[in-house]
């Protein structure tokens, strides 16, 4: 029940990403950064695929995924055919992935130590749902703040 639901819900919030993305009307804007708002849209986005394709691309399907988290808030106008194509592939993979997981193995060990303390699978799951989620809002609303 619960790998169901989360599928649901990371297939609904990257599509959501794709969409807040493709809404930009000026692509520029998508790496605008204004007075308090250190991140634009396309890092948040770059660092939501990042961390994706790392915690369960890598982590539970054993893709060959290499993260660079310092690229993820340093590159600067990808172009947002390229943020998109990121994005589908982070859904696939992901949804590739949740598909080899069974409910019994939700309460196993997460592969890596993430936090101060290790956690279990389902945790680690709720909390990249989550993560996306909060992220997801920043995209939002650093859309309606900056492209006018």
């Amino acid at each position: 029940m619960l790998l169901e639901t989360l599928k649901l819900l990371f297939t609904r919030d990257l599509n959501k990403l794709r969409s807040e993305i493709e809404q930009y009307q000026d692509e520029a804007n998508i790496w605008k950064t204004d007075g308090n708002i250190a991140n634009s849209a396309g890092n948040l986005c770059l660092h939501l695929v990042g961390n994706l394709n790392t915690y369960i691309g890598k982590e539970i399907s054993g893709t060959d995924y290499v993260r660079d988290r310092a690229s993820e808030f340093s590159l600067k106008n990808i172009p947002r055919t390229e943020l998109l194509s990121k994005i589908a592939e982070t859904a696939r993979v992901v949804n590739e992935a949740l598909g080899k997981l069974d409910e019994s193995t939700l309460a196993d060990e997460f592969p890596v130590l993430v936090f101060d303390k290790k956690t279990s699978t389902e945790y680690m799951l709720v909390h990249l749902a989550t993560h996306l989620a909060y992220h997801l809002g920043q995209v939002n609303y650093h859309r309606r703040l900056t492209d006018k």
